[in-house]
């Protein structure tokens, strides 16, 4: 199935300059907004109390989230559990000494906002900021790396650690605008989110590798072909197939962004906005960057493995050598 009738030729080499524009453009800005607002943390990370109660009758989220407003607690985030009256309410941290009368102090003002509500508690527990600084520890290994990870499989899979590097740039672009947008908008960062940056970082280098798949085997097949015309019409040849591949993704997470509910809006949103960069660079960044590499070396063509001969003397096959 191919999403354009005809073969295109974009000329995304040519225009690469443009493309790098932007991008500088998009990391610049996003760098800023991250450094200028940083991140609206979670007790996840910061600390801070949960509680668990069950209204005694029927209360909707929305109703509850304009109780909590009401009540003093605009940042508190309520969580209905599925087919019951049951919610689970957590609360950031407002210092260690307000920490200890936290959840007392939440429980009168929110009876008080809405008295014809009763409810009862059924349970609650508090998340110190040691517990968040660890989680926010290991989240933080997690992307490092989950980087480091692309990059040594790159450069192993394709014998050229270049095409590595230049697959966790753009990687690291869509991962830096997305985080800058979570910023610009004040979304709250929680685990939810560290799991939706990694999931992006995944989809975008499988797209990536599915374009520098397409190199290595024009690189196999045609030797004297210049770079940058093989470069451009092994991007035009997978055109359809990331074009498809990121509108279905598109399509299943703007679903989930406008159906979902708000316990996976943030990360639906993450994840539209998301796929739609990660589109942009992996045509528009990655592969350019890896022809500005190798004509800056001298225009050498990227190594492949040496080719392998059957036992029973038949022709090469496998991987071959460039030189």
């Amino acid at each position: 199935m191919e999403f354009f009738s005809e073969k295109t030729h974009f000329d995304f080499i040519g225009a690469r300059f443009k493309s790098f524009a932007v991008f500088i453009v998009v990391v610049v800005g996003s760098l800023i907004v991250l450094a200028v607002k940083g991140f609206n943390y979670s007790i996840d990370f910061v600390g801070g109390s949960v509680v668990q109660l069950t209204y005694e009758t029927p209360v909707e989220i929305g109703a509850l989230r304009k109780t909590l407003e009401s009540a003093g607690f605009p940042d508190a985030i309520p969580q209905r559990f599925t087919g019951t009256d049951a919610y689970q309410i957590r609360l950031k941290s407002r210092g260690e000494d307000q920490d200890a009368t936290l959840v007392e102090e939440f429980l009168k003002k929110l009876a008080a906002a809405d008295p014809a509500a009763k409810f009862r508690v059924d349970s609650q527990e508090f998340v110190g900021p040691t517990v968040g600084a660890h989680l926010f520890k290991q989240a933080s290994f997690a992307i490092f790396f989950c980087l480091l990870g692309i990059v040594i499989y790159v450069g192993f899979r394709f014998a050229n650690p270049v095409w590595g590097v230049a697959g966790v740039i753009a990687l690291a672009h869509d991962v830096l605008a997305t985080a800058g947008l979570v910023s610009l908008l004040g979304l709250e960062f929680d685990l939810t989110l560290v799991a939706g940056l990694l999931t992006l970082a995944g989809y975008s280098i499988n797209d990536t590798i599915v374009i520098f798949d397409r190199i290595r085997e024009r690189l196999t097949m045609n030797r004297r072909e210049p770079l940058d015309q093989l470069l451009n019409i092994s991007v035009n040849e997978t055109l359809s197939r990331t074009i498809i591949t990121s509108g279905l993704v598109f399509i299943t997470v703007v679903t989930l962004l406008l159906f979902g509910g708000a316990v996976i809006h943030d990360f639906a949103l993450c994840m539209t906005f998301g796929v739609f960069v990660g589109s942009y660079s992996t045509i528009a960044v990655a592969t350019p960057m890896v022809y500005e590499w190798e004509t800056r070396r001298g225009g050498a063509r990227p190594a492949l493995a040496e080719p392998v001969v059957s036992a029973g003397g038949g022709k090469p096959h496998g991987k071959h050598r460039r030189g």
